[in-house]
């Protein structure tokens, strides 16, 4: 029998890397994104028969869209054996710079869009006969607490502590459903663009003061230099699902500044100060 991947966020950066790896791997592909226009292009450029995939455009923060992928993808295919919550938007802001709305829309995107997936996807993957495994894609901001970052890191934190209970669940249960957390760190994606995206009932983002524009400039630099390409990281994620590993953090520099952060945590320590 032919696997199934559904990956969300499919249209471009990881998400489309993923699809990728997936198609190379021979899987039937279902994929979702907001940006209809990109996602034609992206399966296009896959040049898979067309009976291999099955797309969906729509914005995954909202959970009707996600409970049509569901629905769209066992009718389609009978069953999903990989599912990626990959979708993500980011918003570089100070704390006080930020609106109820800049709220909603990052963490609709970043940590609603992976509930909803869990929800309408893991009762019928429980229910089905083939092994699965969910990949959640959260970030190093997920384990870090950088500034100017604040609904991002929140997101993404929400996606790591989800994931980790949800492993410790269908661990107890011995379930046939592997899970994964993704979190990387600079790869060159375009999601420092992600406002391009941002639906109209947000409104718009105010202008981002001193500090926040350093840092959207700090951070589209740091994206550009990535040394990890998204294909880099989709092998990654591969690699982990078939080592079924939950942790996947491919820029393994950045394991000593979280090792910095819980030894803050342990010791007490303000954080980022060194021990003295």
């Amino acid at each position: 029998m032919t696997r199934t991947a559904v990956i969300t966020g499919a249209a471009s950066g990881i998400g489309f890397a993923l699809a990728k790896r997936a198609a190379v791997e021979g899987m039937n592909l279902v994929l979702a994104d907001i940006e209809d226009a990109r996602l034609a292009r992206a399966v296009a450029e896959l040049g898979l028969p067309l009976e291999r995939v099955l797309t969906l455009a729509g914005d995954l923060s909202e959970e009707a869209t996600v409970s049509r992928l569901a629905d769209a993808a066992f009718a389609r295919f009978g069953a999903v054996h990989l599912l990626c919550n990959n979708a993500g938007v980011a918003l570089t802001r100070l704390v006080r710079e930020m609106t109820t709305a800049d709220w909603e829309w990052v963490l609709g995107a970043n940590l609603w869009s992976v509930i909803f997936g869990v929800q309408h996807f893991l009762p019928r993957l429980l229910a089905q006969a083939e092994p699965s495994h969910i990949v959640n894609t959260a970030s190093v901001a997920g384990l870090l607490s950088p500034p100017a970052a604040a609904a991002y890191n929140v997101s993404k934190h929400g996606v790591v502590t989800l994931s980790e209970t949800l492993f410790h669940e269908l661990r107890a249960e011995h379930a046939r459903v592997g899970v994964s957390v993704l979190c990387p760190a600079w790869v060159k994606t375009g999601i420092n663009q992600a406002q391009r995206n941002r639906p109209a009932r947000y409104g718009a983002a105010g202008a981002a003061g001193e500090f926040s524009a350093a840092q959207e400039k700090q951070i589209a630099h740091a994206l550009d230099a990535g040394r990890l390409s998204a294909d880099d990281i989709a092998n990654a994620v591969f690699d982990a699902v078939a080592e079924k590993r939950f942790y996947v953090i491919p820029h393994k520099r950045i394991n000593q500044v979280v090792r910095q952060r819980f030894d803050d945590i342990l010791a007490a320590r303000n954080p980022g100060d060194s021990p003295s």
